[in-house]
């Protein structure tokens, strides 16, 4: 029996397990994940009769393989690709017709969250939640994991590492692993850094009526980044409502992340109806939110350190391993990650 730890159920880690399961069904894969769901930061939350992606807004048709597993090897029952355009707009709000590119913009009706449980739910894989991993161990047996409730975990033949970067790097610091390896892959985990997105989520009880998808701050320099209207994914929001995510950019969620999270709804808010020139929308009926502090890594990790600790049967995924802050770079990197994995066991 080969026994593979995972630390986290994002995207690239359930891509990775379901690689690992179909190619050596003997293994016993088991993943602590520290929230009560799956696929990490392609989020998907519930209101009422109204369905919403609050984190990532969708799988790009980016990498072929990634469409032959949405499209062909998982049922795609329930598969909704988003038809509205994505258009631009600049600093001043001026909104402008953005490039309708022939790729696809995917999710499901029941939302992004869909694609790590239908990857999970095809392996033989325990996924146990709540369960927060906070310190590594190798020993002449294997990987070990100690959870925050000091539980141990293990010993694994090999283990995966899912969490963003700075979470990784946090894992590593007291890991009891005394290697060079060791420490040339904390100083590159360290050396990634992220871009921070908060997330407003706002309902109307009535139809918002533009010829595009979402919106996208391409000069960085508005306070809003991305703003996208829910209703346009089939099935997740009722005829005659409109839910639209707001995602702040990366200096405005920086220098407002633990502001209190009312006064952030109401700035957004604000600032929607005025980009959208609609004063309705300054009340929309219910809110959410978000803060996504390590939201979009701005570069890949160094490459030699990750190869090298792999050969210690010690494994990174995520979008910060692929280098690009996409869920359809994430699940190649974890489906290409898997098949290292069994071919080094």
């Amino acid at each position: 029996m080969t026994d593979i730890g995972i630390v986290g159920a994002g995207a690239a880690a359930a891509a990775a397990a379901h690689v690992i399961d179909g190619a050596r069904p003997d293994a016993d894969v088991t993943i602590l994940e520290k929230s009560r769901g799956v696929c990490g930061r392609a989020a998907t939350r519930r209101h009422g009769s109204v369905t919403y992606d609050y984190g990532a807004n969708y799988v790009k048709s980016d990498d072929e393989r990634v469409v032959e597993l949405l499209t062909n090897t998982l049922d795609d029952e329930g598969l909704v690709d988003i038809a509205e355009p994505i258009w631009t707009f600049t600093e001043d709000g001026e909104i402008s017709v953005g490039r309708d590119a022939d790729e696809h913009k995917w999710t499901y009706r029941a939302g992004l969250t869909q694609i790590a449980k239908r990857l999970l739910d095809g392996t033989d894989a325990t996924v146990h939640n709540e369960t927060r991993a906070e310190t590594l161990s190798r020993d002449e047996d294997g990987w070990r994991v100690i959870d925050t409730d000091g539980k141990s975990w293990g010993p694994f033949d090999a283990l995966v590492l899912n969490p963003p970067a700075p979470q990784t790097a946090d894992l590593l610091e007291d890991a009891d692993w005394d290697t060079d390896v060791h420490a040339d892959l904390l100083d590159a985990v360290r050396d990634v850094d992220y871009s921070s997105v908060w997330t407003a989520a706002l309902h109307y009880p009535f139809e918002i009526d533009r010829p595009y998808y979402a919106l996208i701050n391409t000069d960085k320099e508005h306070e809003i980044g991305w703003v996208a209207r829910e209703e346009c994914k089939l099935g997740h929001v009722p005829d005659g409502e409109s839910l639209l995510i707001v995602q702040a950019g990366h200096e405005w969620s920086a220098d407002n992340y633990d502001e209190p999270a009312d006064r952030n709804v109401e700035e957004l808010t604000d600032l929607t109806a005025e980009l959208f020139e609609d004063e309705r929308l300054t009340e929309p009926d219910w809110t959410d939110h978000q803060g996504w502090r390590y939201a979009l890594p701005e570069q890949g990790v160094l490459g030699g350190p990750v190869q090298s600790a792999e050969d210690h049967g010690l494994y990174c995924v995520g979008d910060w391993v692929a280098g690009e802050g996409r869920v359809h770079a994430a699940l190649r990197n974890g489906m290409d990650t898997g098949e290292r994995i069994v071919y080094g066991i």
